[in-house]
């Protein structure tokens, strides 16, 4: 699977940067991306936020109650 929509366009904006040659095409030509989905990829591309993890939960979790029984945590 491609890295998706937001990727490429920061991989081209580079090469152009370092002086590929290549232009971006303009909004409304064929083959350039369209505002919804421009919208979808950037949406999709930021990072989730990890939530904290509850004690409770963390001593449920199979590793740590190995550890536990043998003094390791």
């Amino acid at each position: 699977m491609s890295d998706g929509l937001w990727a490429n366009i920061h991989a081209k904006r580079k090469r152009i940067k370092a002086g590929s040659g290549e232009t971006m095409r303009t909004p409304g030509s064929k083959g350039a991306p369209t505002d919804a989905a421009i919208a979808r990829s950037q949406k999709t591309s930021k990072k989730k936020k990890k939530t904290p993890v509850s004690v409770a939960a963390y001593k449920k979790m199979p590793m740590m109650g190995m550890l536990e029984k043998r003094g390791m945590a």
